[in-house]
């Protein structure tokens, strides 16, 4: 089997245990955000399976969106990328 050579980790392992693969990771192509793939690319980079630069750079991010996505889950968990919770959050 042929591995494609890649900068960083394949796998790390999250807090409660399980591992974490770039197969785990949404398409590059993706143009539909839901709170799941955020929490997912957030979680990638705050573990070190890719950089911050990585993602935004291979999912069309700018600086900004990803800032924003990052503060939510810091400030108020994973529930916080939802689109509903969103809004709630902001009038705090």
């Amino acid at each position: 089997m042929y591995l494609k050579k890649i900068d960083g980790p394949r796998a790390v392992t999250l807090p409660d245990g399980t591992v974490m693969t770039r197969a785990d990771l949404p398409d590059p192509k993706t143009r539909r955000w839901v709170a799941s793939r955020k929490a997912a690319v957030v979680r990638a980079v705050s573990h070190g399976l890719i950089t911050r630069e990585n993602a935004i750079e291979t999912y069309g991010l700018t600086d900004e969106e990803y800032g924003s996505w990052e503060s939510a889950v810091a400030t108020h968990g994973e529930a916080a990328l939802k689109a509903t919770s969103l809004q709630r959050y902001r009038q705090l």
